[in-house]
């Protein structure tokens, strides 16, 4: 067990690594080089639009096909070597499309390796959140160090600067161990994925994580610049971010226990609480240290706890035929869709009326998602290992 845990924690450890370079920093980069607020909403979109049709197309070829670590490192082969059409600096149209590209192999990974994971976890998945952690390591090592190195070098090094991240996923991609013999899906499984999707409680699931991740659009894309205006420097900065990766963290090792505690609707309706006190708190004292440090560890809430109840609850609805089109659909409709609509929509506001009115914005969101939650949420089947 030892092994393949070091093997499956590998790759998240660097693809987190990537992101964690990426988010923090990127829209630095971006205003560096003179694109406006909405370009950069835009540009900083991408990230997330993609994640609506890539982990699909993917998810499906991966539950037709069985042959999920192939995908898995011809995505992260192909996503690299995009990237490199960034070193061109092209204008903002050829960015957006060097974006677009790169990230659609790029975010293909994530939903076709939690399928693995779990595979690989076989009856110890309750493990799953010890393995997962070292995504979180891998951010907070990222933005820390990065972080670091900018504070010292210019912000165009930032593309230089993630190179060796991306060696680091296509090589991990590699040590991926084989899978197991793939079950084919049966006949009709497509009607039993549609009605499976239909259900009420599969679609509050999703409305309440996609109006989540429209909550998160500002937080992604402008909390840096956010920080930067106040006067905090870049290290300062970098290291709010890994705070909240600590707090989530925290939240994974222990997140096995507290679900057997209390109920995946009082688990979800309490980190909403807490996700919408975070966002009103970045939106109102970010300039008192403590306090932003107190709303950087709310992260814990509003995605290590979040995050954990929706793997667990796509494995007990979806069960193992649709188990890839169910992490597709979640990344797609929620990160991906939800992010990319909260992005622009706080690039709109951020032009218009500032950051802090933004994160108003991501708690307006927030408070919606409650009212769906606490309306229409309810628990997976139990016996999650047998279902269609």
């Amino acid at each position: 067990m030892t092994a393949i845990y070091w093997r499956l924690s590998n790759l998240y450890f660097w693809f987190f690594a990537l992101l964690g370079a990426l988010l923090p920093y990127w829209s630095l980069y971006l205003e560096g080089r003179g694109f406006s607020y909405l370009e950069i909403a835009t540009l900083m979109a991408t990230i997330q639009l993609t994640k609506v049709i890539a982990p699909n197309v993917w998810g499906w070829l991966g539950d037709r096909s069985g042959r999920r670590v192939r995908l898995v490192r011809f995505g992260s082969v192909l996503g690299a070597l995009c990237f490199l059409g960034v070193f061109l600096e092209p204008g903002f149209y050829g960015l957006l499309l060097v974006m677009l590209v790169f990230t659609f192999f790029w975010n293909a990974i994530l939903p076709l390796y939690e399928v693995i994971t779990l595979n690989g976890l076989g009856r110890n998945r309750e493990r799953y959140g010890r393995v997962r952690l070292w995504g979180s390591v891998g951010f907070i090592v990222s933005v820390a160090g990065i972080g670091g190195l900018l504070d010292i070098l210019p912000l165009d090094w930032l593309p230089w600067l993630l190179l060796p991240l991306f060696g680091g996923i296509v090589i991990a991609s590699f040590l991926v161990p084989s899978e197991r013999q793939s079950i084919k899906p049966p006949a009709g499984t497509t009607a039993r994925l549609a009605k499976i999707v239909s259900d009420p409680a599969v679609l509050a699931f999703f409305a309440m994580n996609m109006l989540l991740q429209v909550s998160h659009g500002a937080y992604y894309t402008f909390f840096s610049i956010h920080l930067e205006k106040i006067g905090y420097g870049k290290l300062a900065i970098g290291l709010l971010w890994s705070l909240g990766v600590v707090a989530e963290i925290g939240i994974f090792l222990i997140m096995h226990r507290i679900m057997r505690a209390f109920s995946i609707r009082q688990i979800a309706l309490t980190a909403l609480a807490l996700t919408l006190l975070r966002w009103i708190m970045i939106a109102e004292v970010s300039e008192i240290l403590l306090l932003l440090i107190v709303a950087q560890c709310l992260h814990a809430a509003s995605y290590g706890a979040l995050h954990s109840i929706s793997v667990h609850y796509i494995q007990g609805y979806f069960g193992r035929h649709h188990h890839g089109q169910g992490q597709a659909l979640y990344s797609g409709l929620t990160f991906g869709a939800g992010g990319a609509i909260g992005a622009w929509l706080s690039g709109f506001i951020v032009d218009g009326a500032g950051t802090p009115l933004a994160f108003w914005g991501s708690a307006a969101a927030i408070a919606l998602a409650m009212v769906v939650a606490w309306l229409w949420l309810r628990p997976p089947p139990s016996t999650v290992a047998g279902n269609p």
